[in-house]
């Protein structure tokens, strides 16, 4: 990539990492209801999931190309699916005390959400086929911006588990709405991921 268009790239991961998505919403939300220590197990499936899922699209890329772009819509559907589930298991959890609440956060919840987060695995595809691919077919180069998204998002994510870690306070008055709100966010996700743009 030359260095010309490198930051253009930055402000397009920071901006897709920056806002809100699964992954996001999922660390605030766990940031509110367990506080920092339990969201942060979270938080390390989510980067697993997101370094697996930057990794893969190295090889997709330099495998496939072009081809890939037409197989992205069908992934929409399943990570649609998934976030709905999310959603819907927020809105069962909504108002309940979470030492009450069997299903805390844990590296495996994070994996799996990012494993099938449609938003890492579109960020990091287009991040290389954009700004990676029509300047190089390198694999290490490939690699590099790989790994640099997975500095980049998982940081970013860090950002929200954080503020909700923060917010705990508030949250606790106000637990049911906030839950609520998570949970249309996250459907909203769904829902955004397979409209037609």
């Amino acid at each position: 990539m030359p260095r010309s268009v490198l930051p253009t790239f930055l402000v397009y991961c920071f901006i897709t990492s920056i806002t809100p998505g699964p992954a996001n919403l999922c660390s605030l939300s766990a940031g509110l209801r367990y506080g920092r220590q339990v969201a942060l197990r979270q938080w390390y499936g989510l980067a697993s999931g997101f370094l697996i899922d930057a990794l893969a699209a190295v090889v997709l890329c330099r495998a496939l190309g072009g081809v890939l772009g037409g197989y992205v819509g069908y992934l929409s559907w399943v990570g649609a699916a998934y976030i709905l589930w999310m959603a819907w298991r927020l809105l069962r959890s909504a108002g309940t005390p979470p030492a009450e609440d069997a299903r805390r956060p844990t590296y495996y919840t994070g994996l799996l959400l990012n494993l099938t987060n449609v938003k890492v695995i579109l960020f990091c595809v287009t991040a290389l086929s954009s700004f990676v691919l029509p300047w190089s077919r390198s694999f290490l180069r490939l690699l590099a911006v790989g790994l640099a998204l997975t500095v980049i998002g998982p940081c970013c994510n860090l950002v929200w588990l954080f503020a909700g870690a923060r917010l705990q306070a508030v949250f606790s008055r106000f637990q049911k709405t906030i839950d609520v709100l998570m949970a249309a966010a996250l459907a909203l996700c769904a829902v955004s991921l397979v409209l037609p743009r």
